[in-house]
C-alpha cells in the first residue's frame, strides 16, 4: 500500500446515502463497515449499529473519497466536518508526521493502536486543520 492522502466527511446519519451518490457520480468500488461489528466501549449508544464506522469510495481515476456517520454522543459541527485523512502502512513515516502535524495544535485522539488492530489518531494543526492518521497494522 501507498500512503493515501484524501478528504474524510462526516455526516449525520445519511453517509451511507451520501457514499452511494458520489458512487453514482464518480463511479467506482464502495466498501463500507457498520459500528455493529465493533467492541462494546466503541458502541456506546444500540442505535448506531446500522450507522456507517467507516465508508470507502475509491475511483479509476485515483480519487479516494472516506465517510462516516456521527456516533451518538459525538458532537457535528457543519463547518469542521471534513478532515484530512493520511493512511497507509509506513508506520516510522505516518508517526513521524503524525508529531509534526499534531506538535503545533492539539490531539484529540491520541496515535496509539485502535480497536480495528492499526495505529490511529486525530488533531487539528497549528492552522485549525483536522487530521485523522491511519497506519495500517502489519499483515
Amino acid at each position: 500500500m501507498t500512503v493515501r492522502l484524501n478528504p474524510y466527511i462526516s455526516f449525520s446519519d445519511n453517509a451511507r446515502e451520501a457514499l452511494e451518490f458520489y458512487r453514482d457520480v464518480f463511479g467506482g468500488e464502495l466498501e463500507i463497515s457498520t459500528f455493529e461489528g465493533m467492541p462494546p466501549e466503541m458502541l456506546t449508544d444500540p442505535s448506531d449499529a446500522t450507522k456507517v464506522m467507516h465508508g470507502q469510495l475509491t475511483t479509476a481515476d485515483g480519487f479516494t473519497l472516506m465517510c462516516a456517520d456521527t456516533p451518538t454522543g459525538m458532537p457535528r459541527n457543519v463547518g469542521d466536518d471534513v478532515s484530512v485523512s493520511l493512511s497507509g502502512d509506513d508506520l516510522a513515516k505516518l508517526t513521524g508526521w503524525w508529531e509534526k502535524l499534531s506538535a503545533s495544535g492539539s490531539v484529540t485522539v491520541p496515535f496509539v493502536q485502535a480497536p480495528w488492530g492499526d495505529t490511529f489518531g486525530m488533531c487539528i494543526d497549528g492552522f485549525g486543520v483536522h487530521w485523522m492518521v491511519n497506519a495500517a497494522a502489519p499483515s
